[in-house]
């Protein structure tokens, strides 16, 4: 038997204990991986009815929407969902770089057997 939140039209998230998903988001211009985030049910409401990605601070402990105070917004595109409905594919057009640092991405270091290498 097929498991419904695996086989079915059904958006039913599978939020974790502390009621969130894990939400990775790749600019739709070339498909690079920005930045990872997490979601909780009203972030993804809100994400879904502003189309401003906005995310769960586990560090702050509150919602906040990127770009909030940087002005570099992430604007969706398409949400896609895992086939066991606990993962998010968030598909955005960044208004400018994702990363805190200033960078384009988060992900803007390579690890290496010497340590990190910038790319």
């Amino acid at each position: 038997m097929t498991d419904p939140r695996e086989s079915g039209l059904l958006l039913d998230p599978k939020f974790d204990a502390n009621g969130l998903l894990t939400a990775v988001v790749v600019d739709v211009a070339d498909g690079a991986v920005l930045m990872v985030g997490h979601m909780n049910e009203e972030a993804l409401q809100i994400t879904q009815e502003s189309g401003k990605v906005t995310f769960f601070s586990r560090s702050r402990q509150r919602l906040w929407t990127k770009g909030e105070s940087s002005g570099h917004l992430l604007h969706l595109i398409e949400l896609r969902i895992d086939c066991d409905q606990d993962a998010l594919l968030v598909i955005a057009r960044p208004d400018g770089p994702t990363c805190h640092t200033g960078e384009r991405s988060c992900f803007y270091r390579r690890v290496t057997a010497e340590g990190l290498e910038r790319l």
